[in-house]
């Protein structure tokens, strides 16, 4: 049996052929009852399209590419939640790639979605070159920055204040009667790690505030720069962690060794993934609208791509908010 092509459609819906083509690539164009009539007869002789010779005619496919920097993290996993739904909500579907903080694999992941004809790209980038990203942008590949403001106007971009957010993790400790603070982190070459540092800083006014940076932001990390604050001594009496996955490592280090969270010391993290209210002390955390994030950056790249004529650039940047659970009561 010979594949339904679009001609086919067309006689079983009572349409032409450009009508079918439009419910395909550009529905907003057709009315709703014609759509409904031709998507009927798509599922009903079913009609699969050939995405390679779409592709061909057009110059990009339908679908657009996401990079982050952790997909491990479930701050990412709601951020691509978010990016997923506006997009299947336009007919796209999204590729996603995870560069895990490296520069040369996340320039491999932008040469294969470019590959692929991807419509645009969603990065969070793995440090603060912009090489890869221009070219991605000779290539006439649209670019919003996710999670990382932008530093140019012609470039979207979409964050959360990262040093307010440190500055209001460290207030909360302070409001505590915290005086010895510690800051567990991972690399300071990821701009968030660095700006939450920056937040806490400008909330000590001056005061020290002893810095953990380790390799990787998991909770194995986390009990390791448990570990290490134990066995130097002088322990703090509260600990501000970069993100969650770091503090619930850190409370289960501090657990293990008889440390009593908030009495012996107080534990904020970062993010406040669904893990924080539900660990054995109910997690004090920096909470982040990552489903918002990931959506809003899915309609800017959509709008850029469709729309480059009135298209407008925009650097948005949201407000984190504290949540305030048992681990610094």
């Amino acid at each position: 049996m010979s594949a339904v092509g679009i001609r086919q459609v067309a006689e079983h819906a009572g349409v032409s052929p450009g009508t079918v083509s439009n419910v395909l690539n550009r529905p907003e164009k057709v009315s709703a009852s014609t759509r409904a009539r031709v998507e009927a007869a798509i599922r009903e002789l079913g009609f699969v399209r050939h995405a390679s010779a779409s592709t061909l005619r057009a110059g990009h496919s339908k679908t657009i590419g996401l990079s982050v920097i952790d997909i491990g993290n479930p701050f990412f996993t709601d951020v691509t939640a978010g990016v997923e739904d506006l997009a299947s909500d336009r007919g796209y579907a999204v590729l996603l790639s995870n560069s895990a903080g490296s520069r040369s694999k996340e320039e491999r992941n932008l040469l294969v979605l470019a590959e692929q004809r991807v419509r645009g790209v969603l990065i969070t980038p793995s440090d603060e070159s912009p090489d890869s990203l221009d070219r991605l942008r000779d290539r006439g590949i649209n670019v919003v920055l996710v999670d990382h403001p932008a530093h140019r106007p012609d470039q979207c971009s979409v964050a959360v204040n990262d040093i307010v957010g440190g500055q209001t993790a460290v207030s909360h400790l302070l409001s505590g009667g915290a005086s010895r603070i510690a800051y567990v982190t991972g690399p300071l070459t990821i701009r968030q790690c660095m700006d939450r540092r920056l937040g806490a800083e400008r909330a000590l006014r001056g005061r020290p505030l002893r810095t953990v940076e380790m390799p990787t932001m998991n909770p194995r990390a986390g009990q390791q720069a448990a570990e290490k604050l134990l066995s130097e001594g002088d322990l703090p009496d509260a600990v501000f962690c970069a993100n969650d996955l770091l503090a619930l490592g850190m409370l289960r280090g501090l657990m293990h060794a008889g440390v009593r969270v908030p009495d012996d010391i107080a534990l904020i993290g970062y993010d406040d993934i669904d893990f924080a209210a539900a660990s054995a002390v109910s997690l004090t955390s920096i909470r982040q609208p990552t489903y918002q994030l990931g959506r809003v950056a899915a309609e800017l790249l959509l709008d850029e791509c469709d729309n480059p004529g009135t298209h407008a650039h925009q650097q948005i940047m949201f407000q984190p908010e504290l949540i305030v659970r048992e681990s610094t009561r």
